[in-house]
């Protein structure tokens, strides 16, 4: 009575089993050949740019592309092109790409940082409840709508108030692309300072306050100090988003390969 008990328990167990074992082989299965696709498509991004890279210099020379200062792409790079002479040199849009770039910085930064110093040191939890998710609905703006607005609005704006004054400014312009792009990244800084200032120890504030310093005085000499390599961190990304972005420099910048650190000239970027 014992054996017939048990022998179908065993049978049972193996069964359980091999279905388990195969559920275990079929799920890692399809990790890697999802994590195969992920790999496979980034390499054959890296090769596809590579192979083009050294196409494109086996046409023009690598001296000509970095230090050449007219940038005008009319040359037949392949077979289905039609030929003409053009320029090559990055100087006009790197310097295009760093005058939209800092622009942009010098807006965002003290805007960012100044509202997630707020945030975490100065408003009651209701007004953090309130401004926080507005911050996080700026930053989902798609950049079409930041782009439109700058070439729409901003844009005119910029130029009927320097022909006030007397000014030459362009229908679109670097001053415009980097005002709206620093708006477009102060949610980015704010949110991520924010988390960073958050993360420091309430003992390191307390400290600070139980000997005599002031909120301010905490703030300066104690919590930014603390929360520093973060900001850094949260400033880079910011400047990586603001050099990589297309859709406002297209709208807004004028794409004009123009060496030119005037803000009110048209220029492109990279």
């Amino acid at each position: 009575m014992n054996v017939k008990n048990i022998t179908p328990n065993k049978e049972f167990n193996i069964i359980g089993n091999n279905k388990h074992n195969f559920s275990e082989y079929l799920i890692k299965t399809i990790m890697i050949i999802c994590s195969s696709v992920a790999i496979a498509v980034t390499v054959g991004i890296i090769f596809s740019l590579l192979f083009e890279t050294i196409h494109f210099f086996q046409k023009v020379s690598l001296s000509e592309f970095l230090f050449g200062t007219k940038w005008s792409p009319q040359t037949a790079l392949r077979s289905d092109q039609v030929a003409a002479d053009g320029s090559f040199g990055a100087i006009p849009l790197i310097t295009g790409t760093l005058l939209i770039s800092t622009i942009a910085m010098c807006i965002a930064t003290p805007l960012g940082l100044f509202s997630a110093i707020y945030l975490s040191e100065y408003a009651s939890k209701k007004t953090r409840n309130i401004i926080k998710p507005l911050l996080e609905i700026l930053a989902g703006i798609p950049t079409v709508v930041y782009g439109f607005f700058a070439a729409l609005t901003v844009a005119p704006i910029i130029r009927s108030s320097g022909e006030t004054v007397g000014l030459n400014v362009s229908s679109e312009s670097a001053l415009a692309a980097g005002l709206i792009m620093g708006i477009m990244i102060i949610p980015l800084i704010s949110s991520l300072s924010d988390d960073v200032i958050n993360a420091v120890p309430q003992s390191l504030r307390d400290a600070s306050l139980g000997l005599g310093s002031t909120n301010s005085e905490t703030i300066r000499k104690v919590i930014l100090p603390a929360a520093i390599p973060g900001i850094s961190g949260s400033l880079l990304l910011a400047a990586s988003r603001a050099i990589g972005e297309t859709m406002i420099v297209v709208m807004a910048a004028g794409l004009a390969a123009n060496l030119t650190a005037n803000p009110l000239e048209a220029v492109t970027t990279i």
